[in-house]
């Protein structure tokens, strides 16, 4: 299988090597190796809304009410969760909120507490 990275653009798996830069045949988007590199080092690390890392098992607060889809159920400005785990994908952050269950949430409306 193709170690290539997938395209920033479109997230096409479909991306070739051409010389000194990557290219996506689908939508068209060409990007230096470089800037590959280094968006692989930021992504390996996920950050809260004001930019520290997290890590497995840390305790974050929730900085913004939040809908839960498909129910009537909001989650409040200032909500502690605990014991949370890193996972990859757009909803980052797996944990379990009390009076809630089990959830997804974005790095983008939590800080570390």
């Amino acid at each position: 299988m193709s170690a290539l990275p997938h395209c920033p653009t479109c997230s096409s798996e479909f991306t070739y090597d051409d010389g000194l830069q990557f290219v996506c045949p689908e939508c068209g988007h060409e990007w230096s190796k470089e800037a590959a590199d280094n968006s692989a080092e930021e992504s390996e690390s996920v950050r809260d809304a004001n930019g520290n890392p997290l890590a497995d098992g840390d305790s974050v607060t929730v900085i913004k009410d939040l809908k839960v889809k498909g129910s009537s159920l909001v989650v409040k400005v200032g909500t502690k969760v605990k014991s949370i785990r890193l996972v990859d994908g757009d909803h980052d952050i797996d944990c379990k909120i009390d009076g809630v269950g089990a959830m997804k949430l974005k790095s983008d409306f939590v800080k570390k507490a």
